[in-house]
């Protein structure tokens, strides 16, 4: 799997709650060759190396997937503009707060369809669904809370 190829599949697997740039998997793509835990072959079309894990790469990971994940921290921007509002005229506010429940419902709808597809195709992973089911979640939470904003917010 070359570099571009490793990064479009992980923006489709984890892109929804972890993110990467392409230049961060190339960096870190040539640093793991040096380091023994993949294998560069040869360039192919349009000049993409593909990579393969080696056996170290698989005992790195191996360590690295069995250590504790940590703490997360919400890093969530249109609550950074909500915590300062009252600088904003409440139009300007009014349509953030649009725009980001439009995206929200626009996510829930799409995490909804890969539920029904996984569902309908009896072949869901369970790690899969776990963090699918996540998804659904965290979306609902979010609209919810887009729903209790006039009750919160002066002027709501």
């Amino acid at each position: 799997m070359s570099g571009w190829d490793l990064a479009a599949t992980a923006e489709t697997v984890i892109g929804d709650f972890w993110s990467l740039t392409r230049s961060q998997v190339y960096r870190e793509l040539a640093s793991m060759a040096d380091a023994g835990l993949v294998e560069a072959g040869e360039r192919g079309r349009r000049d993409r190396q593909p990579y393969a894990i080696t056996a170290a790469g698989r005992a790195a990971f191996a360590e690295w997937i069995d250590r504790e994940p940590g703490s997360e921290t919400i890093r969530f921007p249109l609550l950074l503009t909500v915590s300062f509002g009252r600088h904003l005229p409440p139009e300007r506010l009014a349509a953030f707060l649009s725009a980001h429940r439009a995206a929200h419902e626009q996510r829930l709808a799409g995490y909804e369809q890969q539920r029904s597809l996984a569902e309908a195709s009896g072949g869901a992973d369970g790690y899969a669904m776990a963090t699918l089911d996540f998804g659904l979640a965290y979306e609902r939470a979010v609209l919810g809370w887009f729903d209790r904003l006039p009750e919160l917010m002066p002027g709501g």
